[in-house]
Order: structure tokens, then C-alpha cells, then sequence
């Protein structure tokens, strides 16, 4: 009989997903922000950088799941790497959040071999990490019931990283400067004068209420520029130089309403926290969890017939497609977040609400797949939710700054139905491990888990790709504020109709997918019994 896994178990399994997504979410969200406008890159040289990293992520990937499955110590196949990457994962976090003070080509360097490495840790771990959910168990309605868990962790982590994330950095980049504000000719238009005893080269000034417009004055020249508009954007300041600017939208504004915060040293000093409590959440999964299903006795190693039956397995190959374009929609709405609050609402504050909304609604999302998923099926209940999540989030097209209600009720319903979909998506691929056992007679769990931590970078990094190239399109420039105006529109349908048609596409191809619940039921008993006669 299938042991009954506690819930403490479960939840030390979910942390290690709140742990992946304090990485990957922070990522997704934050680091093409950073990229543009701290780091100064430009979008088509930042999606040109993602795209070369997760090309390369297949062949990692797919060796990842072969060394996973090779791998034999004392504590199983999988959770060893879980506990060997933890630190590892966490220093290279902190480091992808860095900006060294180098030449423009050395920069662009650093970003290739960071970015690179992030990668490539991310799979050492998070490979082994889902992998290790097939093996908890081997009763699929109990791993649906654990996949829940897991995405309850996993939007956990995402909403203490986008929820504070942006505060972190506001309140460790605060450079305490000098600021006078004297009142101009009405009631919400002030002269406002600011000065550092030291040098920044990535500020960014903004008002309590992120309300408030400022123009430089014409008395400021950066960069050869006069009365360059600085919604939300990033400048540099010299040590003891004045900078005048002319401040609109907002009563009663006095200096203690104004911040000037150096996105570097907010953005670094604020991932180095974030990566120590990702670190001690890796070490809570691999102390409180265990394996339990194990390969065939008489199963002997061999990576061709592996591959062969990898390749050959149908439903395997379907999820691997549906879990790439719905990872690409999900990093193509989470990618944009920020730079639209920014940029379109002119609130980035907001998006910090926005993303703890979204994890609000995702964690429900995953709640209620489980018991969905018994009354629908997880084929039926995965095309549903991909039409609705994609349908309801094209409405934002229709939102104007000021619909804020609107924008946060709209992205909220779709991601809750977003979030059942890397709930089911993992629980599949245990079925799909399954499926091959049933078939083949031969199980590699951690080669099939590759496709999981596959379609997520590589998702990622098209996402990233799309992102970076559609900017390029309007004419994007984290560093002008004239082509930030211009490329608002772009940033509406990044926000909206593009992945709407990602995640419809999706849906189509699921209508594939060839297992039932009424064959999954009949998979899972034969294999019980099957375990049971080798025990």
C-alpha cells in the first residue's frame, strides 16, 4: 500500500520551491530592469543574451536528468544535489546583481558569464529538485496533492521576492542626499534642488506617492541634454553637484517626500538577504524529505534506449511543447511588469502590489487544482485554464493608467487560473515517468524531469528574447525618457495580447495529449503491483 506522506514533508518539499523562485522569479521580473536601465545595456544586446544562455540550457538540462538518474549515495539519487547546490545558487544570485564599475564590453562580459552560470546551477539544482517529486511517491493522486504544495511554495517565494524586492532596494539604495524644494507659481509645481557627497551613477528620484513628474531644469545638462523628462529612469550624479529640477502632480511636496535611491547598491544589497533565506529553504527540503520509489532491480543503465524511449513517448513530448509556451507566456507577463508600472502607470512602487496580488491569486490557483483536477482531469482542466488565463489577460489592452482597479482585478483572475498550470504541468511529468515504466518497462525519472526545468529556461529566455526585441521595435531606452514615452504602446501589448496568443496556441496542441484519467488510474495500479512484487 502507498505510504501516505505527511504534511510536513510536503511542506519541507514546497520550500524548496519558494527557495527556486526567490531565483527565478526575481529573475524573470527584475533582472531586464536592471539589465536597461542600472546595468546599461540595451534590450536587443539583453534578449540576444538570454537567448544564447537558453539555447545551451537543453543539453545542460538533458545531462542534468542523465547524471541525476546515475547518481548513488546515501541519501538517494536526487535530494544529494538539492543540499550541493544550495550555497552555490545563492552566490550566484547575489553576483547576477551586481554591476561592477567596468568598460561597457567588460560589463557585457560579466552579464554573459553570471547569466551563464546562473543557469547552469539553477538546472543542477532545480532538476534533481523536481525529479525528486516522482520518487516521493508513486500513487499519482498523492503527487498531484504534493504538485500542489510545491506551486504553493513556489508562489510563496515569488511574492516575497516581487513583494519586497523593490522596497529592499528603495530602503538599502537610499543615499540620504540634500534636498531643497521651494514652491513655483501653483499649488502642485516646485523647483527642487538635490546634491550627494558622493558620486552615483544609477540614480533614480522619485516621490513618496510616485505621483509626482520631474523635468530637469535649464540650468542641468546630463549627458549633453537639456530638460530631459526622468520619469522613472536612471541618471548619474557627480559629488557636491547641484541638480535642478521642475516637479509637477503633487501637494504640499516637501523634502521629506522626495527619495533619491542608488539602484546599484539597492538591487545588490537587497539580493544578498533574499539569497540567504533562499539557501536555508534548500536546506530544510533536503533534510525533510525522502525517496522512496526506486528504478527496476533488473533495470540496467543505458542512455540510448533511454533516449529512445524518451523520444518515443507521446505524451512526454506534448507536455514538453505545452510546458514551453506556457513558460514563455508566464515570463513574457512577468517580464514586463515592472517596466510598465514604471513606465506606463508611473507607479513602480505599484508593481511591488501588483506581483504580491498575482501571488496572492497564484497560490490560490494551485489550492484548488487538486480537487479540479479529480472532477475535470488533468487534460481538461489544463485546456481551460490556458484558454481563460490567456483571454482574461488580453482585457489589459483595454486599461489606462488610471484603470488601476481594472489592471490589478483582470491580472489577478488570470493568473489564478495561470497558476494550475505548472501545478499540473509537473504532476504530468510524473505521469509521463510512469507512462514509460508502464511501456517500456524502464523508468528515468530525472531524464524526464529535464523537460521541466527545460521548457522553464528555455520559456525564460524566449520570453526575455520577445521582450528585448519588441522594445527594440518602439525604440526603447531605459536611459532616454523621450523613447520611453514612445515605446509605451509596445509595453501595453507585452502586457496583454502577445502572450494571450502564446497561451491560446497552447491550448490547441494539449487537445493532444493522449492520457485519460481512466489510463492513468489503470498505469498507477499495475505499477503498484508491479513494486509490490519487488519489494
Amino acid at each position: 500500500m502507498t505510504e501516505k506522506l505527511s504534511f510536513k514533508e510536503k511542506f519541507a518539499y514546497a520550500l524548496g520551491d519558494a527557495s527556486a523562485n526567490i531565483a527565478w522569479r526575481g529573475v524573470a521580473a527584475f533582472l531586464i530592469i536592471f539589465y536597461t536601465d542600472v546595468f546599461g545595456l540595451s534590450p536587443a544586446t539583453v534578449g540576444m543574451l538570454m537567448m544564447v544562455a537558453r539555447f545551451g540550457d537543453g543539453v545542460s538540462d538533458i545531462a542534468m536528468g542523465i547524471i541525476g538518474d546515475r547518481t548513488h549515495s546515501k541519501y538517494g539519487k536526487f535530494r544529494p544535489w538539492i543540499l550541493w547546490t544550495a550555497i552555490p545558487l545563492g552566490v550566484i544570485l547575489s553576483l547576477l546583481f551586481t554591476n561592477p564599475d567596468w568598460s561597457m564590453q567588460w560589463k557585457i562580459v560579466y552579464a554573459y558569464v553570471t547569466y551563464i552560470l546562473f543557469t547552469l546551477i539553477y538546472t543542477a539544482n532545480n532538476i534533481p529538485y523536481g525529479a525528486l517529486m516522482a520518487v516521493m511517491t508513486d500513487d499519482d493522486k498523492e503527487r498531484t496533492s504534493i504538485g500542489s504544495f510545491r506551486m504553493i511554495g513556489a508562489f510563496a517565494g515569488g511574492m516575497v521576492v516581487q513583494g519586497s524586492l523593490l522596497l529592499l532596494v528603495a530602503y538599502f539604495g537610499n543615499i540620504n542626499p540634500s534636498i531643497d524644494v521651494k514652491p513655483l507659481d501653483s499649488p502642485t509645481r516646485y523647483e527642487v534642488v538635490v546634491s550627494t557627497p558622493n558620486d552615483v551613477k544609477n540614480v533614480n528620484i522619485k516621490t513618496k506617492d510616485n505621483v509626482a513628474t520631474f523635468l530637469f531644469g535649464n540650468d542641468t545638462i546630463i549627458n549633453g541634454k537639456e530638460d530631459i523628462a526622468t520619469v522613472g529612469k536612471s541618471f548619474q550624479m557627480e559629488a557636491n553637484k547641484p541638480y535642478s529640477f521642475i516637479v509637477e502632480g503633487e501637494k504640499e511636496l516637501d523634502a521629506s517626500k522626495i527619495t533619491i535611491i542608488d539602484q546599484s547598491q539597492g538591487y545588490s544589497k537587497a539580493i544578498y538577504y533574499l539569497s540567504i533565506v533562499l539557501v536555508i529553504c534548500l536546506f530544510i527540503t533536503f533534510y525533510g524529505t525522502r525517496e522512496r520509489v526506486t528504478p527496476p532491480a533488473t533495470q540496467e543503465s543505458n542512455l540510448k534506449t533511454e533516449l529512445i524511449d524518451l523520444f518515443k513517448n507521446k505524451p512526454w513530448v506534448i507536455i514538453l511543447f505545452v510546458g514551453l509556451l506556457f513558460n514563455i507566456y508566464n515570463n513574457t507577463k512577468q517580464g514586463i511588469i515592472v517596466i510598465y508600472f514604471t513606465h506606463y502607470i508611473h507607479d513602480q512602487i505599484l508593481a511591488s502590489s501588483y506581483m504580491v496580488a498575482l501571488m496572492i491569486a497564484s497560490i490560490i490557483g494551485a489550492a484548488i487544482t487538486a480537487p479540479l483536477s479529480n472532477r475535470f482531469g488533468k487534460k481538461n482542466l489544463f485546456i481551460i485554464a490556458l484558454l481563460a488565463t490567456g483571454i482574461i489577460n488580453s482585457f489589459l489592452a483595454f486599461c489606462g493608467p488610471q484603470d488601476i482597479f481594472g489592471i490589478f482585478a483582470i491580472g489577478s483572475i488570470s493568473e489564478c487560473f495561470a497558476a494550475i498550470l505548472p501545478t499540473l504541468f509537473f504532476t504530468m511529468l510524473g505521469d509521463t515517468a510512469d507512462y514509460s515504466e508502464y511501456v517500456n518497462g524502464r523508468r528515468a525519472t530525472g531524464l524526464i524531469y529535464s523537460a521541466g526545468s527545460f521548457a522553464t529556461k528555455l520559456g525564460g529566455g524566449i520570453a526575455g528574447a520577445i521582450i528585448g526585441w519588441v522594445l527594440k521595435v518602439y525604440g526603447y531606452d531605459g536611459q532616454d525618457s523621450v523613447a520611453i514615452q514612445e515605446a509605451v504602446p509596445g509595453i501595453i501589448q507585452l502586457m496583454s495580447w502577445i502572450p494571450a496568443i502564446i497561451v491560446v496556441v497552447a491550448a490547441g496542441l494539449m487537445t493532444l495529449y493522449p492520457l485519460s484519467q481512466t489510463q492513468m488510474d489503470k498505469i498507477t495500479t499495475t505499477l503498484k503491483e508491479k513494486h509490490a512484487k519487488e519489494a
